[in-house]
């Protein structure tokens, strides 16, 4: 199995000795099945002052973590877009693709708890908020005509069901642990399944795109969009009667009532018992 790290290198809210800001580099292991042991993953964090900001520095803390690790990774996932020259220099020099990508689901969390848990605790800590990210908002682009589905609809799968998804046949895909958002055995998780006589070009095309989540966007025009990458933005779907806008309203509030999990299928019809996609995702404000 591909082995994907997500980092993040950024000043957190602890001032040193010089009354300037620390820098933290975090490292985790990207949860890729349903059935990736949480604890198990492999986590890396080293400090370091505002001076060694670049991409020398970063190199070579990125190397002591290899070399901690028990393998090293095929790619480095990033989410800060104002930190993406250094990343990708420093992954570049290590012969590391890295991939600007909010798909940091781990990182995500483990951020939020050193937030509230660690740096409280850590000599010169400064309350402050978690530095916002920058996001280029591009308008949503349609899909490649070539790779529009001729149908689609709402599902939901128990969240018990998922304890299965190694043994189901797909082709593409990529999950995470549903424990790791402590979410109940028997919460319905929303889906949306595209069906199409091109499923398989449909979800190769869609496995480089670093799938982050589905959103229903409301105003006018109504549609479904897929949100990509750092910031990029697909239109899945035009809404366009009364009908199919109320079924996007219940699966977005589905979607709250489980943490903004949610999921993408690709098939080629309805009758088919195998996946050309399939991906577990999550609503995420960074």
């Amino acid at each position: 199995m591909t082995n994907i790290w997500e980092l993040d290198f950024y000043s957190r809210p602890i001032l040193d000795e010089r009354q300037k800001k620390l820098w933290e580099l975090l490292i985790c292991q990207s949860p890729l099945s349903i059935i990736n042991p949480i604890d198990s993953l492999y986590r890396y964090s080293e400090f370091t002052n505002n001076q060694q900001v670049n991409s020398i520095w970063l190199r070579s803390a990125i190397e002591k973590a290899i070399a901690d690790a028990p393998e090293p990774p095929q790619k480095i996932r990033f989410f800060r877009r104002q930190m993406n020259n250094i990343i990708t220099k420093a992954c570049a020099e290590l012969a590391i693709p890295a991939a600007l990508s909010r798909r940091t689901y781990a990182l995500n969390q483990w951020l939020q708890q050193r937030m509230t848990e660690v740096y409280p605790n850590e000599p010169g800590y400064q309350p402050a908020a978690n530095p916002s990210v920058q996001y280029m908002n591009p308008a949503p682009q349609p899909l490649p005509d070539a790779l529009v589905g001729e149908k689609w609809r709402f599902v939901s799968l128990e969240a018990a069901a998922f304890a299965e998804m190694s043994e189901w046949d797909i082709d593409f895909g990529e999950a995470f642990p549903l424990s790791m958002m402590d979410i109940a055995p028997n919460s319905a998780i929303p889906g949306l399944i595209i069906y199409s006589s091109r499923a398989q070009p449909l979800a190769a095309w869609m496995s480089g795109l670093e799938l982050v989540f589905i959103k229903f966007n409301p105003s006018p025009p109504a549609r479904l969009l897929l949100e990509t990458g750092g910031s990029d933005c697909w239109i899945l779907a035009n809404l366009t009667n009364s009908a199919t806008v109320a079924e996007a309203k219940r699966f977005s509030e589905a979607k709250s009532k489980v943490k903004q999990v949610h999921f993408l299928a690709v098939q080629s019809n309805p009758d088919s018992e195998s996946f050309s996609g399939f991906w577990l995702l999550q609503e995420i404000q960074l």
